[in-house]
C-alpha cells in the first residue's frame, strides 16, 4: 500500500545501524518493504548511511516546521510521522522530498568520505576547466547517492506499477526532494600559489548543506500545486488541478488531499493538536498566539531565565561574565 511508503523511515529510531553487519538483521529492520529487506542485504555497508539520512530528514523537517501547527512531530509508531503521511497532503509531499533527499545526502557524503566500498569521490569531473582551474581534489559523487535514493526510496511505488494517484505523488515528490540537491551543487576551491596567491586553483564539485535543501524545499511547500490524474494518450500523469495554474515542474512539490487545520488533538490521524504550544504573542503569522492556537487563546507565565552578560576579557586569555537574572513572558497555547 503506496500511502505508508516511507515506514522505512522508522529506521531512524535506531540507535546505531553499525548494528546492520549481518544480513539476517534486516529482515528484522521495522518498516522495511521486502524488496528493501533485499536491498539492505546487498547493500549493508551503505545502510548506515540510510539512517543517517532519514535521521537528517526528520531534524530538518523539524527544524523547517518548528512555527506552524503542524511541526513534524514523530510518533513511537509506524508510519514515524502517524497518518499525517498517509493522505496526499502537501505535508506528505514535503515529508517524501525531503527523506529522498536526505538518503541521497547521506549516501553521498559516506562515499566521498571514504567509507563505502562501492564508491568514491566522482572521477569524471577532472582536468581543466574553461575558466581556468584544475578539477581537483575529492567532488561529491552525488549521482552515486541520488541513484541509491532512487532504488531504496522510489522502490515500494515503483513496485505498484505506479499508477495510482498516490505513487505518482510520491515519486514526484521524492524526486524534486533529490533535484533540490542536484540543482544545488557548488564548485568549492582552494588557492596555491606564493604566500596564498591565487595563481593556480584547485576546485571540486560540493553539495549544499543540507540546511539549504531544506529551506529551498520548506519554499517548494509553499508554493506547492493540487493536482490531480489525467491520461496523455495511454499514460497517466498528474496535472494542476485549476487548469489556470502553469503547470509544475520536476523541481515543484505536488498534493492531491487538502491538509487538516491541525488545531486538535486527534491521535487517530496522528494529529498532537497545538494545545500546550509556545506561541508569539506579537507575531501576526502563523506562529502568532491567535493563528497557533486555532482561536483558543492562551496562558501566559514568567519565567526567570539566567543570562552571561558584562562579560569581560582578561589578558590572557579568559573571558569573565555575571550572571544576570531576567523575566520573560512565555505563551502557551490552551
Amino acid at each position: 500500500f503506496s500511502a505508508n511508503a516511507s515506514n522505512w523511515l522508522y529506521l531512524a529510531k535506531l540507535s546505531s545501524v553499525g548494528s546492520i553487519s549481518e544480513e539476517e538483521t534486516c529482515e528484522k529492520l521495522k518498516g522495511l518493504i521486502q524488496r528493501q529487506v533485499q536491498m539492505c542485504k546487498r547493500n549493508l555497508e551503505v545502510m548506515d548511511s540510510v539512517r543517517r539520512g532519514a535521521q537528517l530528514a526528520i531534524e530538518e523537517c523539524q527544524y523547517q516546521f518548528r512555527n506552524r501547527r503542524w511541526n513534524c512531530s514523530t510518533l513511537d509508531t509506524l508510519p514515524v510521522f502517524g497518518k499525517v503521511v498517509t493522505q496526499g497532503t502537501r505535508e506528505a509531499a514535503f515529508v517524501y522530498a525531503i527523506s529522498s533527499a536526505g538518503v541521497a545526502f547521506a549516501v553521498t557524503r559516506a562515499c566521498s568520505s571514504g567509507e563505502l566500498d562501492k564508491c568514491g569521490c566522482d572521477r569524471t569531473v577532472q582536468g581543466g576547466s574553461p575558466q581556468g582551474f584544475q578539477w581537483s581534489g575529492c567532488s561529491d559523487n552525488i549521482a552515486y547517492g541520488v541513484a541509491f535514493s532512487q532504488s531504496f526510496v522510489d522502490i515500494r511505488e515503483r513496485s505498484k506499477g505506479a499508477s495510482s494517484n498516490r505513487a505518482l505523488m510520491n515519486l514526484h515528490n521524492n524526486e524534486a526532494g533529490r533535484k533540490a540537491i542536484l540543482n544545488n551543487m557548488r564548485v568549492e576551491c582552494k588557492c596555491h600559489g606564493v604566500s596564498g596567491s591565487c595563481e593556480f586553483k584547485t576546485c571540486w564539485k560540493a553539495m549544499p548543506p543540507f540546511r539549504k535543501v531544506g529551506n529551498v524545499l520548506k519554499e517548494k511547500f509553499d508554493g506547492a500545486t493540487e493536482v490531480e490524474q489525467s491520461e496523455i494518450g495511454s499514460t497517466k500523469v498528474l496535472v494542476p488541478k485549476n487548469s489556470q495554474f502553469k503547470p509544475h515542474t520536476d523541481e515543484d512539490l505536488v498534493y492531491l488531499d487538502s491538509s487538516p487545520d491541525f488545531c486538535d488533538h486527534d491521535l487517530k490521524n496522528g494529529v498532537l493538536g497545538t494545545s500546550g504550544r509556545q506561541c508569539n504573542k506579537t507575531s501576526k503569522a502563523i506562529d502568532g498566539c491567535e493563528l497557533m492556537c486555532c482561536g483558543r487563546g492562551f496562558h501566559t507565565d514568567e519565567v526567570e531565565v539566567v543570562e552571561r552578560c558584562s562579560c569581560k576579557f582578561h589578558w590572557c586569555c579568559s573571558v569573565k561574565c555575571k550572571p544576570c537574572h531576567r523575566v520573560v513572558e512565555i505563551h502557551t497555547c490552551r
